[in-house]
């Protein structure tokens, strides 16, 4: 999956076990400008570098997974959560398109053929 979005913040590196790490990141998602949304990825273990670049305010296009897993409580109530995890992320030029105009060759003149010999098909 992926989303197109202004980073909103780019929180540090939590180092949550001897072995494991991760870190957040915020995306203002604004489909509709006068609501927008503020959605939390989380980029983990030697994902959390690709992270260091990014600044607030930043244009990103963000690609990742959807996990998600139940937790039961000491009560026997199971929760479900839901995580958004980064596998990658770009960063977008300002005033850039959204979708590069693909380059093409420049047209071949084919008024004249080789040899100055005449075409004379019937079509």
């Amino acid at each position: 999956m992926e989303i197109k979005g202004k980073v909103h913040e780019v929180g540090a590196t939590q180092q949550v076990s001897e072995t494991f790490k991760k870190r957040d990141l915020i995306v203002e998602y604004a489909e509709n400008p006068t609501y927008p949304e503020y959605i939390r990825f989380e980029a983990l273990q030697d994902k959390a570098a690709l992270l260091d670049s990014f600044k607030a305010g930043d244009e990103v296009e963000v690609f990742f997974n959807l996990r998600g897993r139940p937790w039961t409580d000491k009560t026997g109530k199971t929760s479900y959560f839901n995580s958004l995890v980064i596998w990658r992320i770009n960063a977008i030029a300002a005033g850039a398109p959204a979708a590069a105009t693909p380059a093409y060759a420049a047209p071949a003149d084919v008024s004249n053929t080789p040899g100055g010999e005449d075409d004379d098909l019937p079509f």
